[in-house]
């Protein structure tokens, strides 16, 4: 108020003790909000970087969620595949029941020859039906190669034996005498032999060749197994379609990208698979066509062992996957607390310290109170005269 003459001493203590209030002011308010900086009008320069750090730290912490749901992505397909690799040593056990049954067959393929033989087991070679010089030949079958032998005037039915062996077959004198020519091949009970010929000069022919006899208790055990394997085949599927999380699902050929950073430039992209049964090279089985004998039980197997080895292949690979993911996960967890750390720092107030200012302030502030009232007492002197 320009009407009111303060001394200079007055005026002095007036402004220490103003000066002091404000900054008693300043130190109750970083005592109350625990911030030395709570605008840019405080500290421009730190008030700025602490908010550019602050918000790194949000954007990167949005997209931590969608990392967490990544992982359960991959974690899931693991679970499937885990599940799906269970499934297959389940096949392949019910194949190897069908590999220890007996071959599902009473009698193997075989040709006779047409007439009874005028030679013997000791010599086949009579000069009319056999004349030395004939050839005899088996064609190519699936389960026999062709073979062919030629007859000298001794040769024996050993001796055309020892010949036939490599292509698992074997000759044999019936009860008629008459030639047979049998399959030995018990991996592949179920195949026919090729046709059998004689050329030359001799008379023997041979009948066309006879389809092997199915042991019909054997294969209704085979055609049991047979059904015990397409339920496996049917699992497989269902597995691999409910390997999925949130929508998606890494063995049904989806694929998962993952963002990192906030500016979208640190990705990952994982490419999903198809492990469905016809993905894993694998099908359903069919009764009087599969499991007949050990050859098609063993390309059964063989087919199992290479989904067994897609599946591991591609568990590697997903651990991989997981093991990066989560390796960033952590890092930008760490890195949070980081950017989160620095902006305290320039921002957080050490409440020690303000509340050591806050008492000195206190005791200053009384102090300026005490001096204001002798720098007063001259006055009232002054007034105690006029009275």
């Amino acid at each position: 108020m320009s009407g009111i003459v303060l001394s200079a001493s007055v005026r002095q203590n007036l402004l220490s003790l103003q000066s002091t209030a404000d900054l008693l002011s300043t130190t109750q308010s970083r005592l109350a909000t625990g911030n030395k900086v709570n605008s840019a009008l405080d500290n421009p320069t730190n008030f700025f970087t602490a908010q550019g750090l602050n918000n790194r730290s949000s954007d990167i912490n949005n997209l931590l969620d969608s990392i967490g749901n990544g992982v359960q992505v991959i974690q899931a397909a693991n679970q499937g595949i885990t599940s799906i690799q269970k499934l297959v040593d389940t096949a392949k056990s019910i194949a190897n029941q069908a590999l220890q049954a007996s071959s599902g067959y009473s009698a193997k393929s075989s040709s006779t020859s047409s007439a009874a033989l005028a030679g013997t087991a000791a010599n086949l070679v009579d000069g009319t039906q056999i004349v030395a010089g004939d050839v005899l030949a088996v064609a190519a079958s699936d389960a026999n190669p062709a073979v062919s032998f030629t007859f000298t005037a001794t040769t024996s039915l050993d001796d055309l034996n020892s010949a036939l062996s490599a292509s698992n077959l074997k000759a044999t004198i019936n009860g008629d005498n008459k030639l047979v020519i049998t399959s030995t091949n018990n991996e592949a009970a179920s195949s026919t032999i090729g046709a059998v010929t004689l050329t030359g000069t001799g008379t023997l022919a041979f009948a066309a060749p006879v389809a092997p006899t199915a042991d019909a208790d054997s294969q209704a055990a085979r055609k049991n197994l047979i059904t015990q394997f397409n339920q496996v085949i049917d699992q497989i599927k269902t597995t691999a379609q409910d390997s999925s999380y949130n929508g998606i699902n890494l063995l049904n050929g989806d694929q998962l990208k993952l963002v990192f950073n906030e500016t979208g430039k640190s990705t990952l992209t994982i490419q999903g698979v198809d492990f469905n049964p016809e993905g894993l090279g694998l099908s359903s089985l069919t009764a009087g066509t599969d499991f007949l004998d050990n050859n098609g039980t063993n390309k059964v197997l063989d087919s199992l062992g290479k989904a067994s080895s897609l599946l591991r292949s591609q568990a590697s690979a997903f651990g991989s996957n997981l093991s990066m993911v989560q390796i960033r996960q952590d890092f930008n967890k760490n890195l949070i607390n980081v950017l989160q750390t620095g902006s305290s720092n320039l921002t957080l107030a050490d409440t020690n310290e303000e509340a050591a200012n806050s008492q000195a302030l206190s005791t200053r502030q009384s102090i300026a109170v005490s001096a204001l009232a002798l720098a007063n007492q001259s006055q009232q002197s002054v007034l105690q005269l006029l009275r």
